[in-house]
Order: C-alpha cells, then structure tokens, then sequence
C-alpha cells in the first residue's frame, strides 16, 4: 500500500462517482478502478458497493475514511516540516501568485524587503490557484496569492484587495461607439473568456455575470494568459472582461467602455501555513500589511 493508494481512496470516497474522481486525480477511470481494487486486496475487506448507478462507501470504508485522511495529514506534515528547516538554513521565500500580484503587490514589498534582507533569497512563481494550494500544503512554496480564500485548519488566507473588471473591445467594434453599453447588447457577440484552468475565478465570475443579466457569449477563443486574451483583443478576435490592472497593458488597439450595469469585483488573497513560522515569512507579512494598507489606499 502507497500513499497515493490513499489519496485515490479518498478523492473516490469524497466524489462517489469514479469519473469525477479521475478527472480530479488527472488519471484514467480504468487506472482508477484498478487501483482501487488493489488498495482493497490489500487491506483485505470492501471498501466502497459499486454499482451502474452509484458509489457507497462501507461500514469499513468509513472508517478506512477517516484513518487514510489522518494518515495524509500527517505525512504532508511531515513533509512540510523537513522543507521549512531546509528553506529556513537557505535563507529562501518562496512566493506563488497570480499575475495581479507583479503590477499591485511586489513593486512596493520586494524591493524594501530586500533591501531589509539581504541574505534573503526571493524565489517567484506564477502558478494558478490550485497549483499554488497544491505547492503550498506541500511546503514548496511559503506565500501564496491567490483569487480565493483557502483559510482552513492547516492555511492561514487574509484580504489584500478588491478589483473591479472592464469590458474591453477593439477599438473598431460596433459597440465602441457607445459611451455606456447596454448589457443586452453584449447578447451573442465573439468573446474571449480566460480559461477556467488558470483563471478559474475570473472564468466563473464572467458566466455567472453573463447569466444573471440573460446574455450568452458567442465564445471563439479561451485564453490561457492575460497577454494572449489582451492579444487577441488587438487581433480583432472578439471582445473580453478582464481585471483593471491590465489597463496600461491594453490600449494600443482596443478600448474599455462601462456598461449600463455594474460590472463585479473579484478578490486578491495572501496565503500561507499555519505551521510555518519562518522569520523570512513574518517578514515578508509585517512587510506586506505596512506597506499596503499605508501606501496603497492613498492610490
């Protein structure tokens, strides 16, 4: 038995349904099964009732449940630990983040950081949300930031900041000549949408604006970067809703026009784990809150 045994195990047990689990896990649903089977003829009793039309965990399953989910917790522990005593001999902070961070965050910590620090090594890495939560409970990297709230038992998330979005089209299109646009209008017209991927936040809180106001988006391109969906705007490809921060980025060959209706916010947050009382992270926070709350509401 293996410890990804377990997290198979348990990504089926919080689905009930293998397809979705294998999605999850990025595996094949066969390899999935398998490997459930395996997992059972090693702890030698039913884990889950399989049928056509449903997934249940066992009597024993539940308790295999709670035990594996246990046994996880405390190897990623374990893991974490060890790394934060590596990094802490290294002097390295590690930060993960979305690309708002560069514009709105790092111009005004990182350069008193290490001007504060300067045996401190920074390390940057654009990741996605789920890839910074993943990197973050694994101990690889120490500050996440990120578009969603991940507080929980092991990650500690606060505020940084709310962003409006913009509507942005060339500068040629038919609905450019409006000074305000009518929400209506935008029914049927060529968007690019971030992919829900790497922008899952941004992806959902686009349909869900478009659904509460009755529009459907023709959609002809998904964008897995900001600077291809800004890109793609310059091409004539369609028009986009994106975050402000990438107004200076944007106007060469389109426009951003307000519509008729409020257009909705979406959040920063700066992640990191509880258990990790590195000074270089107490640094970067006592940075980070001095230096935005003062500096950055008189903006």
């Amino acid at each position: 038995m293996e410890l990804r045994h377990l997290r198979y195990f348990i990504t089926v047990a919080e689905e009930l349904n293998f397809s979705k689990a294998a999605l999850k896990l990025y595996t094949a649903q066969p390899s999935l099964s398998q490997q459930i089977k395996d997992l059972e003829e090693d702890v030698g009793v039913r884990l889950l009732n399989r049928t056509k039309r449903k997934v249940e965990l066992t009597d024993e399953g539940a308790v295999f449940l709670e035990q594996a989910r246990l046994t996880l917790a405390q190897a990623d522990k374990a893991v974490a630990m060890a790394r934060q005593v590596s990094q802490a001999k290294q002097q390295m902070l590690r930060i993960g983040f979305v690309p708002v961070a560069e514009m709105k965050i790092f111009p005004y910590v990182l350069p008193n950081l290490r001007l504060q620090n300067s045996d401190l090594k920074i390390e940057l890495l654009s990741l996605n949300n789920n890839e910074q939560m993943k990197a973050l409970k694994k101990g690889d990297i120490d500050i996440a930031f990120t578009r969603h709230n991940f507080t929980s038992e092991e990650i500690e998330s606060t505020f940084v900041l709310r962003e409006p979005l913009m509507f942005i089209l060339p500068k040629d299109h038919p609905l450019a000549k409006y000074d305000r646009i009518p929400v209506k209008a935008l029914n049927g017209i060529d968007f690019i949408i971030p992919s829900s991927e790497q922008s899952y936040t941004l992806h959902h809180t686009i349909l869900n604006f478009a659904k509460e106001h009755g529009i459907e988006f023709n959609i002809v391109q998904t964008a897995d970067n900001i600077l291809f969906n800004i890109n793609s705007i310059g091409m004539g490809l369609g028009c986009t809703i994106l975050p402000a921060y990438i107004t200076p980025l944007s106007m060469d060959h389109s426009v951003v026009r307000p519509l008729n209706v409020e257009l909705p916010q979406i959040d920063l947050y700066v992640s990191h784990r509880k258990d990790n009382t590195s000074n270089a992270v107490k640094r970067f926070m006592e940075l980070l809150t001095r230096v935005f709350y003062l500096d950055f509401d008189r903006k």
